[in-house]
């Protein structure tokens, strides 16, 4: 199919995992879910498709597992669960096919709607009463950041995809709890979301997979794509403002912290830590392109090439990438390799140069040249914790070599529930 040596273990992946039949049967919990399910593994085939690299049925075989139980809406689904996540991928092969699925996304995304509004008024709710958020209200995976990134494609300019936005400039004023003045992303929970002894009085969650830097990537991507609220642009440098704050040199370029507890907040000082992978879900690269994209929706040139610049220095520093130790897309080499790439695609010419040169070492990584890709393909597929899904797994993995390896952009939106696009 290919002659690209990372694209040999795309042709692996794809080949084993081609028919749902014959793939390891998915646990009955993960059905419908787009990190680790069929959703995830479809837009594997959805992307290859689309480049001209594999037929269409694959792609409607998997979406057809997906959606083979009755979908999960209203309170048990989310961005990465359910309803949401089947349309997710529905949308990126109806970009190319919508005659076979406009009109079960017309049904999709009208449960959606109902579904976002009753978030919203929660959330409302919430914040009139002057309570803290859980994690699961606004992030990526869970919340109402997700639910953005996917009404942002669908329909940009529609009252709720607006509502969202309005939600996430109110998330970044401050509030008060407690008589103490915090961030209005603070979660009194640890980063699990759930309650944790190492975290009294809870903290602020940084990431883009969990964290304010989701919140920041969304906004700047409705901003970039011309849907913009009142205060939109006051909450994009509240945020950059309070990652500006948090920034650490390390002697190798500038890292952000996964969160910030209430000691530090009251200290405004960071915890000693060790070295951090520079991860999407957590760490430098997801948070240097989210910077990026809130830079280019500001005019910002000399943030833009900061936030670059921290990614390229993040890439290169062996400190942080020997605390990458696996391969996946959520924090692993596919995922520095992916977020390389769409970075480098908007980068200013002193810095995308640095960016690409950064890619093929990170691809050698995941793919060593004299690896056989059947092998590996195959221990992929096969491993326990990792398995053949989009966040960690197998698909993720061959979706995150496609583009870097051939120097070109990804023909479906199949990344935008990252936020990096």
């Amino acid at each position: 199919m290919t002659t690209y040596p990372a694209l040999g273990l795309v042709d692996a992946i794809a080949a084993r995992l081609a028919h749902p039949g014959t793939a390891s049967p998915c646990p009955y919990e993960h059905r419908q879910h787009l990190a680790y399910g069929p959703p995830g593994i479809a837009l594997l085939y959805i992307e290859l498709a689309a480049n001209g690299l594999g037929p269409w049925q694959c792609a409607h075989d998997w979406l057809a597992a997906a959606s083979r139980q009755p979908l999960t809406s209203g309170p048990d689904s989310y961005p990465f669960y359910g309803a949401p996540a089947i349309a997710h991928a529905m949308a990126s092969a109806a970009d190319y096919l919508p005659a076979s699925y406009e009109s079960a996304l017309t049904t999709l995304d009208r449960q959606i709607v109902v579904d976002v509004e009753r978030r919203l008024d929660a959330a409302h709710q919430r914040l009139g009463a002057g309570c803290l958020p859980q994690l699961a209200e606004y992030d990526t995976i869970r919340g109402l950041a997700g639910y953005g990134a996917y009404l942002l494609r669908r329909d940009p300019d529609s009252r709720t995809t607006r509502a969202i936005l309005n939600y996430c400039v109110r998330l970044t004023e401050p509030i008060t709890h407690r008589r103490e003045t915090l961030p209005g992303w603070w979660t009194q929970t640890g980063p699990s979301g759930n309650p944790d002894d190492r975290f009294p009085g809870g903290h602020a969650n940084n990431g883009m997979a969990h964290g304010i830097g989701g919140v920041l990537a969304l906004l700047a991507l409705a901003a970039r794509s011309g849907t913009l609220v009142e205060g939109h642009h006051a909450a994009l440098r509240t945020i950059l403002a309070w990652l500006d704050r948090w920034r650490e040199e390390t002697g190798h370029g500038p890292t952000w912290p996964y969160w910030i507890t209430q000691t530090e907040l009251r200290s405004g000082r960071l915890a000693p830590s060790v070295p951090r992978r520079p991860s999407w879900c957590y760490g430098t690269t997801g948070l240097a392109r989210a910077q990026q994209l809130a830079a280019l929706a500001l005019g910002d040139t000399r943030r833009q090439i900061d936030a670059e610049n921290a990614l390229v220095a993040a890439l290169s520093d062996p400190e942080q990438l020997r605390a990458t130790t696996d391969n996946g897309l959520c924090h692993g080499f596919a995922g520095l390799a992916h977020v390389a790439a769409r970075t480098a695609d908007d980068a200013h010419p002193s810095t995308s140069g640095q960016l690409r040169a950064a890619i093929p070492a990170l691809l050698t990584a995941i793919h060593p040249a004299d690896t056989d890709p059947e092998r590996t393909a195959t221990g992929l597929i096969q491993n326990d914790q990792r398995g053949p899904g989009l966040l960690d797994g197998a698909a993720g993995i061959a979706l995150a070599l496609l583009a870097p390896d051939t120097a070109v952009r990804p023909q479906t939106a199949w990344d935008a529930c990252l936020l990096i696009a």
